[in-house]
């Protein structure tokens, strides 16, 4: 009896901790509301099993507790009850896979007016590009990675000279406009993850993978690698940070190009940190 109290306290503490507890997320920082609505589905189907569960338990606990003379009936299975277990557990998976396909469709679906932002991951930090005056990224290859080119940007693609380079710095991002970030990494396998936005993706060596969101509120979020790199995996984090359209353009025109950086010796006298365009709107 005491054991099968435990249980049912178990179940009732449980749901007790999930209602009351204040560990629901902060205010969103990007628009991915439907990424906790699926959250809020798998908890309660999974809370339904678990609470099913674990009160089925307590009964079987007391109902089958030991009486003197009684004796135990030998099944050793049941076709029933084994097809019965295989359709409910069937249709909780797929009650639990169908939002997050749903969810993914529209985490990979970039809209038209999105600016591409990239992120390039190295043991352990993270790089960043974004377009220049032209709204186009320029053309990169591992093969170009060199202690003077660190993202492998193409020198000859014309859309890769105005590129705004960010190396081992914050990010920043305008509020209110959709980005598509385009993730590689050049080394190993990494994971670009803002907790705040909701947003994840592997980052896989000689593939390019991408998600977009729109950043809705201002304010410093911080970047985690979520794929264990190396010794130094725990350090690998940076800083994305949201700014309204005038402090992003500020911060944007202190930037520098790709042209700049790879030939300052030519162009410095003739390009400014000025130089660095605003991307489209």
């Amino acid at each position: 009896m005491a054991l099968a109290l435990v249980l049912v306290l178990v179940v009732v503490g449980s749901v007790l901790f999930h209602a009351l507890s204040p560990w629901w997320w902060t205010p969103i920082a990007s628009n991915w509301d439907y990424i906790d609505h699926t959250l809020v589905i798998t908890f309660w189907i999974t809370g339904i099993v678990f609470s099913a569960v674990v009160l089925f338990m307590a009964y079987c606990v007391w109902r089958f507790r030991h009486r003197e003379g009684a004796r135990a009936a030998y099944e050793p299975e049941s076709r029933r009850l084994e097809w019965w277990l295989t359709v409910v557990t069937a249709l909780g998976v797929a009650a639990m896979l169908a939002p997050g396909l749903y969810v993914w469709a529209q985490f990979i679906s970039v809209p038209k007016d999105a600016t591409e932002v990239e992120v390039v991951a190295q043991q352990w930090q993270w790089n960043f590009r974004l377009p220049g005056k032209d709204g186009k990224l320029g053309k990169s290859s591992s093969t170009l990675i060199s202690p003077e080119n660190v993202l492998g940007i193409d020198p000859n693609d014309p859309n890769g000279q105005d590129d705004v380079v960010v190396e081992a710095a914050d990010l920043h991002l305008p509020v209110g406009k959709p980005v598509k970030m385009v993730l590689r990494s050049i080394d190993v396998l990494h994971d670009f993850y803002v907790p705040e936005f909701r947003g994840k993706m592997d980052m896989i060596p000689g593939s390019i993978t991408y998600f977009w969101f729109t950043p809705t509120r201002t304010g410093s979020f911080e970047v985690l690698c979520a794929e264990l790199c190396g010794v130094g995996h725990a350090f690998m984090r940076g800083i994305v940070a949201v700014d309204s359209e005038e402090d992003y353009q500020a911060w944007l025109q202190e930037q520098s190009t790709f042209a700049r950086l790879s030939a300052p010796d030519k162009i410095g006298a003739a390009e400014t940190p000025g130089t660095a365009m605003p991307v489209r709107k």
